[in-house]
């Protein structure tokens, strides 16, 4: 029985002890219970909920203590942080600090207006670091709070926070930048304070800092303040920010810190000043050295970026290693990555013969060919991979070596399949400049032919001349303009591609076959100058036939080549010249003798001198003048 009872009072108080604890009397000891920690006793499992309602009773009794204990403290603080005594006043600092770190005094302290005011005060006033430090650290708290960032809003905390960027105590630039941060991120209003407060011209310096952490912070701010105000991008620039965001980007490979600087650096690529001084500073080079990282957002800021600066990169040097990657890049699924790529290869290809030889080489045609093909009716690929393609295949070493290369890449039928899409007519133009690109290769001129270029590059030239000629007549005084693509462009380009098509016999056949003479020497009369040249360019190639030679001359040419004849624009004249030789061939010696008159004056109205012997010896000159006028005519078809 007496063991019973020893077992018996050891139970209770096992179960004494596992639940209440506080109860046990000094030197009681319960029974160890023998369980593994995988399966706890039934006195074990009992015992949990009820100490999970002890803690929970303690804490709330602590949170009123800790409530009713800062709403008696609050008015004495304010008072005291008003004080004169700077000893007072840390003092007091130093309380308030204390009292934050814990929710119910913290928020009793959000809630007084007047307090958080004479923190602001007493931070703007102290006389010693360690009050600014606690001061500024009282603000940081409360600025995770709603409340809290709205009470230090109303109370100037923001032009005092401002003032505190300048300080050389690393902790206060610390509490001070990320309770602006808080502000920028969740409080109205707070972005026009801080930009009238001169935030920016406090910031832009602080980019010289070395802690990655506080750089990142920084660095979200300069995005916060400058996206969608052009004035704050100025102020950026105009304190060298560019320069600062750029030697971020180069030398340090903190992820965070590196994505909030491509953010700024995309921000600011938008803005025509700031462009060119992050392309200055070497931004093209330091954005292309992350596009091979890990970081996906990373790299998407990086490609939007370069892909804004780039119009304004095409003279850089040292972009070698960027046009790599990024024609690596173009074999990516990613649309936005490609739609990047494509734009930056489109612009640093423009009227840059070193950057097109590399592209090239780098075998950039077949990518680009197959960028074409993926984007399908994606514009926003379509065009700047065609534009770039176009690029490859003109006025560079390599030239003939892309053109070759697109057909080689089975890239012909693709590009002229463009020209049947809906009209998007960016990818039009390009693409029409791409084909007359194309034809100045022999060996293209049949796969062009096979593939359908020519109907459809006439049946966009006449419906482009159509509207051209229905806006002439219209009593409209605004012309809308189809995508930002002015008809006349169409115009000019089709007529050019049909130009160098023409030189190959079978396709001047189709061309002229098509009733297009009437259209061209219609064309002859054009207001535009490069159409009246690419216009009689195409007559001068389509009158090596005689039938086509006759048509052109009875419809009447013969006047508007005149007038042509005695244009300032070389080639304009020089094709006039071959196209009225040509088509007076079979006519009367007076008429040949007339056309050779004006030819002689054309080609002699700068020099006088020469003109007299001219007409003084005009017949020992006309046997000479066909010769002439051939080879001056070869001369500049090649040269054209």
């Amino acid at each position: 029985f007496k063991q019973m009872t020893q077992y018996s009072l050891t139970r209770a108080q096992r179960v004494r002890a596992a639940m209440f604890p506080e109860t046990l009397v000094e030197g009681e000891a319960a029974m160890a219970v023998q369980s593994p920690p995988s399966q706890p006793s039934n006195v074990q499992r009992l015992a949990e909920p009820s100490q999970l309602l002890k803690t929970a009773i303690v804490h709330l009794i602590n949170y009123q203590d800790d409530a009713e204990l800062a709403t008696r403290a609050v008015p004495e603080l304010t008072k005291l942080l008003a004080d004169d005594d700077p000893v007072v006043v840390n003092k007091a600092a130093m309380i308030v600090n204390q009292l934050t770190r814990k929710e119910a005094s913290r928020r009793v302290l959000v809630q007084s207006s007047s307090m958080v005011a004479a923190v602001v005060r007493a931070m703007t006033t102290a006389v010693d670091m360690e009050t600014a430090r606690c001061a500024a650290s009282v603000l940081h708290s409360l600025s995770h709070q709603r409340e809290g960032l709205n009470a230090i809003f109303k109370s100037g905390g923001i032009p005092a926070l401002v003032r505190m960027l300048s300080s050389p105590v690393e902790s206060v630039l610390f509490y001070a930048i990320t309770t602006l941060h808080n502000l920028l991120l969740h409080q109205e209003g707070a972005k026009m304070a801080v930009r009238l407060a001169d935030g920016l011209q406090r910031m832009v310096p602080l980019l010289k800092k070395s802690n990655p952490k506080f750089l990142a912070i920084t660095t979200d701010c300069l995005q916060l303040l400058s996206y969608g105000n052009q004035e704050s991008k100025l102020i950026i620039l105009a304190n060298g920010g560019p320069e600062g965001l750029v030697f971020i980007m180069r030398n340090y490979n903190y992820e965070k810190l590196l994505w909030t600087t491509s953010r700024v650096l995309k921000v600011l690529s938008v803005c025509p000043s700031n462009k060119p001084a992050i392309v200055e500073s070497g931004g093209m080079q330091s954005l292309g050295q992350h596009l091979t990282g890990s970081s996906q957002r990373l790299i998407q800021n990086c490609l939007w970026t370069l892909r804004n600066l780039s119009d304004a990169a095409t003279k850089q040097e040292g972009l070698d290693g960027l046009l790599q990657i990024l024609v690596t890049q173009l074999g990516s699924d990613d649309v936005n990555m490609l739609t990047c790529a494509t734009g930056i290869l489109s612009n640093l290809t423009c009227n840059n013969s070193r950057n097109k030889t590399l592209v090239t080489q780098f075998g950039g045609v077949e990518s680009l060919i197959h960028a074409v093909l993926r984007a399908g009716e994606k514009e926003d690929v379509a065009e700047p991979a065609v534009c770039a393609l176009r690029h490859l295949t003109s006025r560079h070493q390599d030239a003939e070596l892309a053109q070759n290369a697109v057909r080689l890449h089975y890239g012909v039928p693709a590009v002229v399949k463009l020209l049947g899409q809906p009209h998007y007519w960016p990818v039009v133009k390009a693409t029409v400049g791409l084909i007359r690109n194309l034809a100045l290769c022999p060996a293209n001129q049949a796969p062009l032919r096979e593939a359908g270029a020519i109907p459809r590059l006439v049946n966009l030239l006449l419906k482009a001349h159509q509207d051209t000629q229905r806006h002439a007549s219209s009593a409209q005084q605004t012309y809308q303009v189809p995508d930002g693509v002015r008809m006349e462009e169409i115009v000019e380009g089709c007529t050019g591609a049909l130009h160098i098509l023409a030189r190959d016999p079978i396709n001047r056949g189709e061309i002229a076959s098509m009733q297009t003479i009437p259209l061209f020497v219609q064309l002859l009369y054009s207001y535009v100058e490069n159409v009246k040249r690419v216009s009689a360019g195409v007559l001068c190639e389509l009158a090596l036939d005689k039938q086509s030679a006759e048509l052109i001359d009875a419809e009447g040419a013969s006047a508007p080549l005149m007038e042509l004849l005695h244009s300032n624009n070389e080639g304009i004249a020089t094709y006039a010249a071959a196209v009225l030789f040509r088509i007076s061939e079979d006519k009367s010696s007076d008429y040949r003798k007339r056309v050779s008159v004006e030819l002689t004056h054309s080609l002699f109205k700068h020099d006088p001198a020469a003109w007299e012997m001219v007409s003084i010896s005009i017949h020992l000159w006309l046997s000479r003048l066909s010769a002439y006028t051939i080879n001056m005519f070869h001369l500049f078809r090649h040269n054209l």
